[in-house]
């Protein structure tokens, strides 16, 4: 039987503590799971309902900050210093693992050794909603090379993972190391890649893995734009750095993912004259990540369309923005026609 080490890090999560400890001890048949919470050194009760759960339960302990220390070493904490089985996890102690996930993860590890991590759809429920219920029939596998996974990464700039969703062999975590303490909200990002340029990716289909709740205090939801975009641009840049000297086409990786961020910094500016929101949106700063990420970003049509709001301005801009993005979407049409019969005659 394949045993899981499950590293919850609590930071004021007292009162969804014990939902997600039990999602990884209840309905994990056929694997040997042990849990570990680290507490952050919380102002609330959730160190105190964390020993609670291991005072009641043998597969759990506890390690309480005496002050705080952030996520990446909280995760550390246990993913280097105390996992020990076959595969480990991160599970934020606000998420749930659906009934069987770890089964899944592991049979898929265990079939394929080349596989580093395995990971699966999530779903995505609102506190105070119903939860939904999980899939739990697997039609399959999907597995990925490595690189391969990386590079479709570094084309869509952003992670296609929430982070509860993924089981590790642990043999491979350690040898990688730990979460990047330089990299405060984008190091799940540095680390899926930094794990995947060492081994295969492997996707359960047909399932879902894991819960992910969505509440006031999320902090990916309340980091503003511009923090997120750089902190991305530190994730993907660190991965370079590492790896870059063994890549062949490690320009043009840096190239797309750059790029990449820039328009999307572009898009943000412009999208809040669509909406009446430049009052409450960092226009300046987004535009000047843009150019400092992607020197050329002022050729790119994300820059044109954010300049013609500007010109319109930010009254007007909202009841002008329909006939803005339909103008858009025609001239892209245009384009596509005239591509098409260039290349094919029709």
């Amino acid at each position: 039987m394949s045993s899981v080490s499950v590293v919850i890090p609590c930071y004021n999560y007292g009162h969804f503590l014990e939902e997600s400890v039990n999602s990884a001890l209840s309905g994990q048949d056929g694997v040997d799971v042990r849990v570990l919470i680290v507490d952050d050194c919380s102002t609330d009760d959730s160190a105190e309902v964390a020993k609670r759960i291991a005072a009641n339960d043998d597969r759990v302990e506890v390690i309480v900050h005496p002050e705080n220390r952030g996520g990446a070493v909280t995760c550390n904490d246990g993913l280097i210093e105390w996992a020990d089985g076959d595969y480990c996890m991160v599970l934020s102690a606000d998420d749930k693992l659906t009934p069987g996930a770890l089964r899944r993860a592991a049979d898929l590890m265990d079939a394929h050794p080349n596989v580093g991590f395995a990971y699966g759809h999530p779903i995505h429920f609102r506190q105070g909603s119903p939860i939904p219920e999980a899939r739990t029939k697997v039609r399959g596998w999907s597995i990925y090379p490595g690189r391969a996974w990386i590079e479709r990464r570094f084309r869509a700039a952003t992670g296609c993972i929430t982070s509860p969703e993924v089981v590790v062999r642990t043999s491979l975590q350690k040898r990688v190391g730990g979460y990047d303490r330089r990299i405060v909200h984008a190091s799940d990002i540095e680390m899926w890649m930094r794990l995947a340029a060492n081994a295969d990716v492997g996707y359960v289909r047909g399932v879902d893995q894991a819960f992910y709740r969505i509440h006031g205090n999320n902090l990916s939801r309340k980091r503003p734009k511009p923090v997120d975009l750089s902190q991305r641009k530190l994730a993907y840049d660190a991965i370079l750095e590492r790896y870059g000297s063994t890549w062949p086409d490690t320009a043009r990786l840096a190239d797309a993912v750059h790029r990449k961020l820039a328009w999307e910094a572009l898009w943000f500016a412009a999208r809040a004259y669509d909406r009446g929101r430049v009052s409450q949106t960092p226009v300046d700063d987004l535009v000047a990540f843009a150019f400092d990420c992607w020197p050329a970003a002022g050729e790119m049509a994300a820059y044109r369309g954010l300049r013609l709001r500007q010109r319109i301005g930010p009254a007007a801009m909202p009841y002008l923005q329909p006939l803005i993005l339909t103008a858009v979407v025609r001239k892209a049409q245009d384009w596509w026609w005239w591509r098409s019969w260039e290349r094919h005659g029709v």
